[in-house]
């Protein structure tokens, strides 16, 4: 059965997307085969990747408002083994059209269920909001990656994330646990960004991962060529710290299976 894994914080700009994209691809390279769910009507993973919304018939809005069968909505993309479930901004009345339904918060849970065993694992890359989408996405996950920036108001509204997942554990899905906080845009130049890590690590300490994400400008350019890194550059840093945190996370999740 495939492990589900959100990416998730209300804070935009911190590395979700990008996170999203690069991690799934690198496992993807490393033989594992990958699903990426766009849960952000931005659609930023799927055009990342080359998948033009505009034309699409079937995206994640209607498997979840028009409960047609998510493989009809899966799209292939220049990685055999990673395929991605795209968003569209119609996923933005999505929130207002289910709110009046009953288990409102289960939608995203039933559509995965259907797909989960075809896969190694599913990453759903979730808007930076803490609405109806994301708790559908943390009610229908495994797990959580928390991404932070490493600036000054990297902590902040980390609290109120904390809270969610818990109220969630504790309401809607008992198994939610946190797989790590990932440290992002880091610049080692800068007193400021590695005050950051340190506050993180004391905060957080085995929580986070060890591999940090540097700020590269490889990682910036390769959506514009709606590619991820490794096939962008597979040499550059951007590249190389995505496919550290690929085989960490691996290496941690082989072990938990253990």
């Amino acid at each position: 059965m495939g492990k589900i894994i959100s990416i998730a914080n209300q804070k935009g700009g911190v590395g979700k997307t990008t996170t999203t994209v690069n991690l799934a691809a690198s496992l993807a390279v490393l033989e594992k085969k990958v699903l990426i769910v766009d849960a952000d009507p931005q659609a930023n993973a799927s055009s990342g990747l080359g998948v033009d919304v505009r034309h699409l018939k079937n995206t994640i809005y209607e498997c979840l408002v028009g409960s047609i069968d998510p493989h009809e909505a899966i799209c292939d993309t220049d990685l055999e083994n990673l395929k991605i479930i795209p968003s569209h901004v119609n996923l933005v009345g999505a929130e207002v059209e289910m709110v009046q339904l009953e288990n409102r918060e289960m939608f995203m849970k039933n559509v995965l269920e259907q797909i989960r065993d075809e896969f190694d694992y599913i990453f759903i890359d979730c808007s930076p909001s803490l609405g109806l989408i994301t708790l559908n996405a943390l009610t229908a996950t495994d797990s959580t990656i928390i991404p932070v920036q490493c600036e000054y108001y990297a902590l902040e509204g980390i609290a109120q994330l904390l809270s969610t997942i818990k109220l969630v554990k504790s309401k809607l899905n008992p198994t939610l646990e946190i797989e790590g906080f990932l440290l992002t845009m880091y610049d080692s130049r800068t007193r400021l960004n590695n005050q950051v890590v340190e506050d993180v690590r004391a905060n957080f300490r085995d929580m986070v991962f060890d591999t940090i994400i540097q700020r590269n400008i490889k990682l910036s350019e390769a959506p514009s060529f709606q590619l991820p890194v490794v096939m962008y550059d597979a040499e550059s840093k951007g590249a190389l710290c995505y496919m550290q945190l690929a085989k960490e996370f691996l290496d941690k999740n082989e072990l938990e299976n253990k």
